[in-house]
């Protein structure tokens, strides 16, 4: 089966249902590339060329990826996004405190205060906490298995050491994309969504339960319960500390309200859209007519990498028409695609296909040009990379997987024995 993958498209969660898709395959384009290192053309990424030198490394970092010809980011290492994840934190919660001491117009800072710190947590999620638990993140179980449980403590996520068996072993292994992994679960139970369903029918759901308290509510009480039992003696000790002294600190000083708004609110709510998110991009469900359940080609045809972004305005029009179009391009980029990639596509979640490719990889600090140099390398073993460009084609191109995947095989009735606190923990595998 050849993997259908979505190329920019408008962003809108109510397309056609017949809508053509259509295929983009790093290894495959027309423009090879030149060698090893250097990355295979783009035709949307390479109309981005156009716009001054400055910016190319900041649209790689927006898109996913990188311009042909650029180089590594070397100083990307795993201390940098701990430390960055952090300081994003740290910064949010001073803008939001900021914000709301001195009340009036400047509550307003609490949105990039929000953002900041929901951009930190689901780096130290999404990133650190997954590489802590393949042992890979400075590859000393010690240490990885120490900032793991201290992650899980801060962010109140399912416990580090059943996060690892569970990730590892049911996700990680041929029971990927099964009834047995977490993230079929997820899609099956939490929401609600299933083989012969219409993809516009799984965007009413999906968005029914982001704008549902009752949701949001219970994927809460979920993610507490997955944190508490069977963690730990020095998660639960961490967490108490934490959280008993913030609530002993507010105790004394009233300032309940403050932490509500300023940790709370992107902690539960705001992290929670993400994850729910992120979750209908992570993987395609395989399609009926894929028979061989086995090898590198169809796992390989499961994750395919999402870039952030659309093409260019192309060159030659007029004065004014090429001045608005570059207008709305630059808009475009800013509010649509920025918060895409800085809220919800976090750090290397966009090369997730990477990772599946090489879980152990040694270089997946530089994740952006790590994968690159395996697509340009030929992924050795494995079928072509490919990508979609946008979050909602890369919701649509799952929907539509979903959609077209057999009813038996993914029959709600046949999961058994699955706590709800397991269920939303999946929503983070």
């Amino acid at each position: 089966m050849t993997s259908t993958i979505a190329t920019a498209e408008p962003l809108d969660p109510k397309p056609q249902e017949d809508s053509p898709m259509t295929v983009v395959s790093d290894l495959t384009a027309p423009d090879h590339a030149a060698g090893p290192g250097t990355p295979a053309p783009d035709p949307v990424r390479e109309s981005m060329g156009r716009v001054p030198r400055v910016l190319q490394y900041p649209l790689t970092l927006l898109t996913g990826r990188p311009l042909a010809g650029q180089a590594p980011l070397r100083w990307w290492t795993p201390a940098f996004h701990l430390f960055a994840a952090l300081v994003s934190m740290l910064g949010g919660i001073a803008v939001s405190v900021t914000g709301w001491t001195l009340a009036g117009s400047w509550l307003l800072l609490l949105l990039p205060g929000w953002a900041m710190t929901l951009h930190g947590m689901r780096n130290l999620r999404m990133m650190v906490y997954h590489q802590c638990s393949h042992r890979n993140m400075f590859r000393r179980r010690k240490l990885d298995t120490a900032i793991g449980r201290a992650t899980s403590s801060l962010l109140i996520v399912q416990h580090f050491a059943r996060y690892s068996e569970e990730h590892v072993g049911d996700h990680h292994a041929a029971h990927h994309m099964t009834l047995r992994d977490p993230t079929v679960q997820a899609f099956l139970i939490s929401l609600d969504v299933h083989p012969g369903m219409t993809r516009r029918q799984m965007w009413r759901r999906t968005l029914g339960k982001l704008l549902s308290p009752v949701f949001h509510a219970t994927f809460a009480v979920a993610r507490a319960r997955s944190f508490w039992h069977g963690s730990s003696r020095v998660e639960r000790l961490t967490a108490s500390v934490l959280y008993g002294g913030s609530a002993v600190a507010c105790l004394l000083t009233g300032a309940w309200a403050a932490l509500l708004v300023v940790w709370f609110v992107p902690l539960v709510p705001l992290f929670q859209l993400s994850n729910t998110l992120r979750l209908c991009v992570k993987h395609t469900f395989p399609h009926p007519e894929q028979t061989e359940r086995r090898g590198k080609a169809y796992f390989g045809s499961l994750t395919n990498a999402i870039f952030i972004g659309e093409a260019a305005p192309a060159p030659g029009a007029a004065p004014l028409r090429a001045t608005a179009a570059w207008l709305r391009w630059t808009a475009r980029m800013l509010f649509v695609h920025l918060p895409s990639r800085y809220l919800v596509l976090t750090g290397d979640t966009v090369v997730h296909d990477f990772h599946h490719r090489r879980p152990a990889a040694r270089e997946w600090a530089d994740y952006l040009f790590a994968r690159q140099a395996d697509a340009d390398r030929g992924s050795a073993g494995w079928p072509p990379y490919h990508h979609a460009w946008g979050l909602v084609p890369a919701i649509n191109l799952v929907f539509d997987s979903l959609s077209a995947a057999d009813p038996a095989e993914f029959d709600v009735r046949r999961i058994r024995d699955v706590s709800r606190r397991e269920l939303f923990a999946a929503f983070d595998d």
